[in-house]
């Protein structure tokens, strides 16, 4: 059995869940004077074990509904200044491992799990996930209900929290929350660019690499990819399409890139409010008609603005590697990875110049679209899929094709 503890301002509570038959019984209790808490803006209290990194941590408290890819979803610069909770209930069980990283070091403000797996075992593990996340000095906290707090956020919407190993009282984290930022209105990319231009021809060579849906061209196509946040896979799935590419950080002048004469211009997925990189919006009106262009997450939302459209919050986003997206022009079914927060208004965006693509089916926002006359287009999702299924790796081909014409 397991027990559990959480307490909701002075009130405290103790739930107990049994584990399913065929599982092996154990006691996993957790001590009510354990010095670590998730405590969110609206006065809810979590305790639970600490594993990682101690010390405070303060973000928007999301959660992610993957079964599998952990290690994408940590290293994924979108989840900059987020608290991300996992739904699956044991998390860490294959460990970490060098093949599968999305940035260079984990991104997220914070890890919030049912089950951390400590003894990971996988043939392709070198470290298990607590340790690698306390060499990275990123907080992870475990043995709380996540049902639970999956509910809440669901309710009430993503909300800013703080993870807290130090000696504070409740009153006193909770007045660190509410002096914490608010997602709405800020500019991650500018955390999470790149510092400086740099060249990407790497492609994957792992014995589980997807082959593309079409030969590459011999001679290979220059792209230019405005770095917002940009996933590694999404590069290595552009080089294996046969694109040669030029990394640039997210504020790079539309002038300059221009006099690289690119085949094409992919914008990429990153954390914050779109509204609030302004810089990017007037950069890509300037590229606008000038070269194909491709976006994705983040960069479709910045395309959105570019075209006159406006973005709004979701309550609680859509973060996870199996939502359906249908395909308009086709009528065909994606299941596909997603991972943000805020969605592109199609109404604000004038349908004599702008075709609705995609659309979730679980909700009906818009998750794609594309200029009438010229050749750009973007998906709100993420066809790389890093982790998730690879239902949409077409939409690289498609953008080869555009660039080629």
């Amino acid at each position: 059995m397991n027990f559990f503890s959480y307490t909701r301002r002075n009130e405290k509570y103790c739930l107990i869940s049994l584990f399913p038959l065929h599982r092996p019984s154990y006691f996993f209790i957790l001590n009510p004077d354990m010095k670590i808490k998730l405590v969110l803006e609206n006065g809810t209290i979590f305790t639970g074990e600490s594993f990682g990194a101690h010390g405070v941590t303060t973000g928007e408290v999301v959660f992610n509904t993957s079964l599998t890819g952990y290690q994408e979803i940590l290293t994924d610069p979108s989840y900059a200044g987020q608290i991300v909770t996992m739904t699956y209930p044991l998390i860490g069980n294959y460990g970490i491992n060098s093949e599968d990283m999305e940035s260079v070091k984990p991104q997220v403000a914070g890890l919030v799990v049912k089950e951390y797996s400590e003894y990971p075992s996988n043939f392709r593990s070198t470290e298990s996930l607590g340790s690698w996340l306390e060499r990275h000095n990123i907080i992870g906290i475990q043995g709380i209900d996540t049902r639970m707090l999956t509910k809440i956020i669901r309710s009430s919407g993503a909300m800013r929290g703080i993870i807290s190993t130090e000696d504070q009282t409740d009153e006193q984290l909770l007045e660190r929350v509410k002096q914490s930022p608010q997602m709405a209105g800020l500019d991650l990319a500018t955390r999470v660019t790149t510092k400086e231009q740099y060249s990407w021809d790497a492609v994957d060579t792992t014995p589980f690499a997807l082959a593309p849906s079409v030969t590459p061209p011999k001679k290979r196509l220059n792209v230019v990819v405005y770095d917002y946040g940009v996933k590694q896979n999404i590069l290595r799935r552009l080089t294996s399409y046969g694109c040669s590419l030029t990394v640039l950080p997210a504020s790079y002048p539309a002038e300059k890139v221009l006099e690289m004469k690119p085949n094409g211009i992919f914008l990429s997925n990153g954390p914050g409010d779109p509204a609030a990189v302004t810089y990017a919006i007037e950069n890509i009106k300037q590229l606008i008609g000038k070269k194909p262009i491709f976006g994705i997450c983040l960069g479709h939302q910045l395309l959105c603005h570019a075209l006159g459209g406006k973005t709004f919050k979701l309550k609680f986003g859509h973060r996870g590697a199996n939502h359906p997206v249908k395909n308009l022009k086709t009528g065909a079914i994606e299941i596909t990875s997603q991972n943000h927060g805020f969605a592109v208004n199609p109404d604000s965006l004038d349908p004599h110049i702008v075709e609705m693509t995609h659309i979730n089916l679980n909700d009906g926002t818009n998750e794609g679209f594309r200029h009438r006359t010229l050749p750009i287009f973007s998906v709100q999702y993420h066809p790389e899929a890093s982790p998730g299924p690879h239902d949409s790796d077409y939409l690289f081909k498609q953008f080869m094709e555009m660039m080629k014409k």
